[in-house]
């Protein structure tokens, strides 16, 4: 029997060679079923390196998309704290022109009681 140009080689005994041919027939088949697991072994392989690429080209975005992210956060923050200082730089203008108010009401009451007490007192 021939496997992919092996050929049985004459021996001595007709035990002797079905041995031998088994041994040569188990050993062919080996080989294949290795070569077979070998290349489903290869094409997983492959498989997997695509799937790892897709996953780091995946990533890859994610990455870009946080980092925009983190930026977008980072100048949200600065506008905040801008706005905070505003916030409290017009807190103080209010209390301050509503002091400036009190004082002018004052004053001009104590015009009118002024000008009432010489009114009255003439």
């Amino acid at each position: 029997m021939s496997h992919s140009g092996y050929t049985q080689l004459p021996s001595g005994s007709d035990s002797f060679n079905q041995r031998q041919q088994t041994l040569a027939d188990n050993t062919y088949n080996v080989l294949q079923s290795s070569s077979m697991s070998i290349q489903r072994s290869n094409q997983i392989a492959i498989e997997t390196e695509n799937m790892g690429v897709e996953v780091l080209g995946e990533l890859g975005q994610q990455r870009e998309s946080l980092l925009r992210t983190t930026r977008r956060l980072e100048d949200a923050d600065r506008d905040l704290s801008k706005s905070r200082a505003i916030i409290r730089k017009l807190s103080r203008e209010v209390v301050y022109n509503k002091i400036f108010l009190v004082i002018i009401i004052l004053l001009e009451l104590g015009i009118l009681v002024g000008l009432l007490v010489l009114k009255f007192v003439k």
